[in-house]
C-alpha cells in the first residue's frame, strides 16, 4: 500500500543557510541592485557580493535582473559572464571556474525535494562549473553536477548527472551529443 504525503510534517530545521540578520539584509540588497532590471552596472553588483561574503574574480560580467539566493556561498572566477535572468539558487556552494558563460534564463538549482519521503525532506548538494563551461539559455543544472572543463550544456537542457570535458550536452535529461573542438 502507497503512503502519502503529508507536507504538515515538513522540517528542515538543519538547514542553516546563514545568519537571520544578514539574510535579511541581503533580500534587500539583491532585490535593489542585483535582481533590478534598470541596474546594469557590474562592478556596483561585484561590490555588493563582496561585501555579503561572495568570492568573485576579475572582469566578471553580471547583466539585469540576476537573482542570487545566498552570495556567501557563491565563487566566481575570472572572466565570468552571468546573464540575464538568471537565477543561482545556491542552498549549498556553487563554483563557477574562470570563462565560464551562463547564457539568459539558466538555472542553477542546488535544492530539490525527496520524492520518496512522506515529508517531502529538503536535500541540497553543491554544484561546480569548471573552467570554460557555457551553460546555455533557459538550461539548468540540477543539484550535485559537475559540469567539467569547456563542456557545453545547450539551450532548454536538464544536467541531471555529471557532464565530461570538451563535451556537448543536450535534452531532458541532457546526453552527450558530439565533441566540443575549439579552434582558435
Amino acid at each position: 500500500m502507497n503512503k502519502s504525503v503529508d507536507l504538515s510534517s515538513f522540517n528542515n530545521k538543519w538547514y542553516k543557510p546563514g545568519n537571520p540578520v544578514k539574510r535579511f539584509l541581503w533580500y534587500f540588497i539583491n532585490v535593489l541592485f542585483i535582481k533590478n532590471g534598470w541596474f546594469p552596472f557590474s562592478g556596483f553588483k561585484r561590490f555588493w557580493l563582496k561585501v555579503f561574503g561572495a568570492k568573485i574574480g576579475k572582469g566578471v560580467v553580471i547583466k539585469p535582473n540576476v537573482n542570487i539566493k545566498y552570495p556567501w556561498k557563491l565563487i566566481v572566477g575570472d572572466h565570468v559572464w552571468i546573464g540575464e535572468n538568471v537565477w543561482i539558487d545556491n542552498l549549498d556552494t556553487i563554483t563557477i571556474g574562470n570563462n565560464c558563460c551562463l547564457s539568459q534564463g539558466v538555472l542553477l538549482l542546488c535544492g530539490n525535494h525527496d520524492y520518496t519521503s512522506s515529508s517531502f525532506d529538503l536535500m541540497v548538494k553543491p554544484i561546480v562549473l569548471e573552467d570554460g563551461a557555457w551553460i546555455g539559455a533557459k538550461a539548468i543544472v540540477c543539484p550535485g553536477v559537475t559540469v567539467g572543463t569547456h563542456a557545453v550544456l545547450s539551450v532548454g537542457s536538464v544536467a541531471t548527472k555529471n557532464l565530461e570535458p570538451y563535451g556537448i550536452y543536450s535534452g531532458n535529461p541532457a546526453s552527450r551529443i558530439k565533441e566540443r573542438v575549439i579552434e582558435r
